[in-house]
């Protein structure tokens, strides 16, 4: 504050003369204080120079500058999302907490579980065909087969044994069979059994062999038996159906154990598939083959 003090001194001459005089500022009250320091603009504040952490920095050299940084920027890169201080302020939820990685086979493996499951379910299928093969030549023709005489069994001494392996089955011609039995005292046993088996053939007992006469086929029989055929031949494929379920359930452990991922199980079983149709494909063939035999007068 200034105030004006007006005086005579010898040193004017005698004039009046005005001169300034300076004194201290009073002291403004506590509340306008206050006041004037709020309405005070403060200068801006510039961002510190945002540089990239070293990758050789270790993690304690980060934390510190990170925290020594005020300034928010959104994290970019995984790097600088762990910088960023707000991350750090939940680091230890965030990192310590484990994180399980699932790691699936290498293609060698893969082929190697495939070679094993695959290769097991071709040998079910292939017996499955045997079983379809055998069935079908226990089915007559017009001519005479020993294979119809292969699920004959005889009750020998109390034991159920195959006819094969108590006599010696021949064909002399083309319609008849000819049973030597190896002990002659089951002759009539073996000829109760064909009789009882109702396989519409007539067997003949003359003591040392029996013959067994293989009429021709009726046109009834002959779509009677091509039914039977289709049957049997429905049933091998339901086998082979039921060997691809349990490989794809084979597949499906491994997943679940996770061994292969889900696009593996998914290529296997389009492998498998195919296999399954190529021995669909055989079971088709012979009973197709099978029907031409039955047809042919």
């Amino acid at each position: 504050m200034a105030m004006i003090l007006s005086s005579s001194s010898s040193l004017g001459g005698g004039f009046g003369l005005a001169w300034p005089l300076l004194l201290p500022p009073t002291p403004l009250p506590h509340r306008h204080r206050l006041r004037a320091w709020r309405s005070t603009p403060s200068p801006p504040r510039r961002p510190p120079p945002r540089c990239a952490p070293s990758r050789a920095a270790s993690p304690s050299a980060k934390a510190v500058v990170a925290s020594q940084s005020n300034w928010f920027t959104p994290p970019r890169t995984l790097q600088d999302f762990r910088l960023d201080k707000w991350t750090l302020l939940a680091g230890h939820s965030f990192f310590s907490t484990p994180t399980r990685v699932l790691t699936h086979a290498t293609i060698e493996e893969i082929e190697a579980e495939k070679s094993v499951i695959e290769e097991q379910a071709k040998e079910k299928m292939e017996k499955a065909i045997e079983t379809v093969q055998t069935n079908f030549n226990t089915v007559r023709t017009g001519r005479a087969n020993p294979a119809m005489l292969d699920r004959i069994e005889v009750e020998y001494y109390g034991t159920p044994v195959n006819l094969k392996s108590i006599a010696q089955i021949s064909t002399p011609d083309a319609t008849s069979l000819l049973i030597q039995p190896y002990d002659k005292s089951s002759l009539k046993l073996i000829e109760k059994t064909i009789v009882a088996a109702n396989l519409g053939v007539t067997p003949s007992n003359d003591g040392e062999v029996i013959r067994v006469t293989v009429p021709p086929l009726t046109s009834d029989r002959r779509k009677e038996l091509a039914k039977t055929v289709a049957k049997l031949a429905e049933d091998g494929k339901v086998a082979i159906r039921n060997i691809r379920r349990d490989a794809i359930k084979a597949y499906d452990k491994l997943q679940k154990e996770k061994k292969l991922s889900e696009d593996n199980v998914k290529d296997l079983s389009a492998d498998l598939q195919k296999v399954t149709d190529g021995y669909m494909k055989k079971i088709e063939s012979i009973q197709k083959q099978k029907e031409e035999e039955l047809m042919k007068i």
